[in-house]
C-alpha cells in the first residue's frame, strides 16, 4: 500500500496542474474490488481519486486508464450520469496509474438504494442510463470511443472462461457444468456490437431520493452484445437483499426490459438474455476465485481479496439454479436430504471455537477504527466465520475427476442422482462461506422444502 504521504505530495502536483487547490482530507473509500477510490477536497470542492493498488495490478488488463477516463467522457457528454474527470495521472506524479473525478451526490450503497421510496423510478432511470451507454460508437464509426476498447468474441470469451477454470485446478464440478453449456449454447455474434459498460449493477451505481445521480467503474467496457450488460445487473448477487425484484433489486424484468427497449429501441431477446445470465455467472465465479490468486501472487495483499474469492460458492448455488431449468423432470423432482452435521464438543476448544472467540474479540474493537480499518475489521470477522463454519463440514473426495467427466458430456443434469448430488454440494459449502446469502434460503426451500 502507498504510503500516505507520497499519495498527498503526488495528488497535490496532479491537481496544479488541473489548475485546482492543494488536496486536503485524504480518506480511502470503502469496497472497489479491484481498483482503490480515494475522497478529498480541493478548495469547496469534493473530488474522487481512483487508482490501480499497484502498477503490477495494471498488467494484463483491456486497457489502461487513460482509455478509461476517455470512456467516461464520452458518457456523459451523452447524457449518462457519469463522474466528470477533471485530470489523469502521469508517471512523474509518482503515485501509479489512474485519474481523479469530481465527486457525484448520493449513495453507492446497494442496501439504501434498494429501501428508497420508488425504486420503480430508480429502474427506469437506470434502464435509460444503460441504452444511452449503448448509444456510444467507436471513433472508427465516427463516435466518440476512443480506440482500444476491446470487441468481445463469444467464442474466444468462453474458451478463456475455460482455460482460467483448468488454472484454477478444473475442480468445480458446477463451473464445469457451466463452461459445457455456455459452449453447446453460444448464439451467433450480435448483428452489431455496443459499448458495454461491462459492470453495471448496484454497487457501481449511485443515487439520492429515487434518483439515479452517477453511474462508476467503467475499467471492462467493452464492444458486445447489449443483452449481457442487462443480464448482468440481475444476476441474484447483485440484488442484495431484494433477491425478489430480479432487475437490479428494483422491479420486475417486465418492466426494465420495457424501459430499455422504449429508449435504445433495441428488442430485447429473452433466450440470450438467459445465455448471458449464465455466461457472466461462471465469469463472476472464476473472477472470485482469481481474487486469490492476485493475493498469493503479491499484487495485492489485501485481506478482502482472500474473503471475496470465498463468494465463488455464491456463484455455483446460482449457476446451479439457472442450469437445472434443463435437467429432466424426474432429476429436478429427486429428493434431497442433507447429511446431520450436529456435533457437541466436550473437550478442548475446537477449531471452530477458536475462530469464533477471535472474531468476538474483533467485535470489541469496531468502535476503535473508522474508515477502511473498519470495513476491514468486518471482513477479517466474515473470515473468521468461514473458517469456523468450514471446520465443520465434512471431508469430501476430490471434485476433480467429476468436473473432468461434466466438461467433455459424459455426464449431465440427465445423469440419474447427479442434481441431486450437486444442489448438497452447493448448499453445504455456501452454508460455510455466506450462510446470509439470499439466494440460499430461496434454493432451500425449492430444493428441500423449508419455509
Amino acid at each position: 500500500m502507498i504510503d500516505l504521504e507520497i499519495l498527498a505530495t503526488g495528488l497535490a502536483r496532479v491537481m496544479a496542474r488541473a489548475g485546482f487547490g492543494v488536496p486536503t482530507g485524504l480518506a480511502r473509500l470503502t469496497g472497489g474490488a479491484t481498483m482503490e477510490s480515494w475522497r478529498f477536497t480541493a478548495g469547496d470542492e469534493a473530488f474522487v481519486l481512483r487508482r490501480a493498488p499497484s502498477l503490477e495490478f495494471m498488467e494484463g488488463r483491456p486497457f489502461g486508464h487513460d482509455v478509461e477516463a476517455a470512456i467516461i467522457r464520452a458518457a456523459r457528454a451523452a447524457g449518462v450520469t457519469a463522474p466528470e474527470v477533471v485530470a489523469d495521472l502521469l508517471p512523474e506524479d509518482g503515485i501509479g496509474s489512474g485519474f481523479v473525478m469530481r465527486a457525484l451526490p448520493g449513495t453507492p450503497d446497494p442496501r439504501l438504494i434498494l429501501e428508497m421510496d420508488e425504486p420503480a423510478m430508480l429502474l427506469r432511470e437506470a434502464a435509460r442510463d444503460l441504452a444511452r451507454i449503448h448509444g456510444l460508437r467507436p471513433k472508427a464509426n465516427g463516435g466518440d470511443v476512443p480506440e482500444g476498447v476491446p470487441v468481445m468474441d463469444y467464442r474466444a470469451a468462453i474458451a478463456d472462461l475455460k482455460a482460467q477454470f483448468m488454472d484454477a485446478g478444473g475442480n468445480r464440478p458446477v463451473i464445469a457444468l457451466g463452461l459445457r453449456w455456455l459452449e453447446e449454447n453460444c448464439p451467433p455474434q450480435a448483428p452489431e456490437s455496443v459499448l458495454n459498460h461491462g459492470d453495471y449493477r448496484m454497487g457501481n451505481l449511485l443515487a439520492e431520493g429515487s434518483r439515479l445521480t452517477g453511474v462508476l467503474d467503467w475499467e471492462i467496457a467493452h464492444f458486445g452484445d447489449p443483452h449481457e450488460d442487462l443480464a448482468f445487473g440481475c444476476m441474484a448477487v447483485w440484488r442484495f437483499h431484494r433477491y425478489d425484484r430480479p432487475a437490479l433489486g428494483l422491479g420486475s424484468l417486465e418492466d426494465y426490459f420495457a424501459a430499455y427497449e422504449a429508449e435504445s429501441g433495441i428488442k430485447v431477446d429473452p433466450a440470450r438474455f438467459r445465455f448471458w445470465m449464465i455466461y457472466r455467472t461462471v465469469w463472476w465465479a472464476l473472477g472470485c476465485l482469481k481474487m486469490a490468486a492476485q493475493w498469493r501472487s503479491g499484487a495485492d495483499r489485501m485481506l478482502e481479496r482472500v474473503v471475496i474469492s470465498r463468494r465463488t460458492s455464491e456463484q455455483e448455488l446460482d449457476l446451479l439454479l439457472l442450469l437445472e431449468e434443463d435437467a429432466p423432470e424426474v432429476e429436478r423432482a429427486r429428493p434431497v436430504t442433507l447429511p446431520d452435521m450436529s456435533c457437541t464438543y466436550l473437550g478442548e476448544a475446537s477449531q471452530t471455537e477458536m475462530a469464533t472467540a477471535i472474531a468476538e474479540w474483533l467485535e470489541t474493537l469496531k468502535d476503535k477504527l473508522t474508515g477502511h480499518d473498519r470495513f476491514q475489521l468486518a471482513v477479517a470477522r466474515n473470515a473468521l466465520g468461514m473458517i469456523a463454519r468450514e471446520a465443520d463440514l465434512l471431508p469430501t473426495s476430490s471434485d476433480l475427476l467429476l468436473s473432468d467427466a461434466l466438461l467433455a458430456g459424459e455426464k449431465t443434469l440427465a445423469s440419474p442422482g447427479l442434481l441431486a448430488e450437486l444442489r448438497i454440494a452447493a448448499i453445504e459449502k455456501l452454508r460455510a462461506d455466506v450462510p446470509k446469502y439470499p439466494a440460499l434460503r430461496a434454493a432451500r426451500q425449492k430444493w428441500i422444502g423449508e419455509h
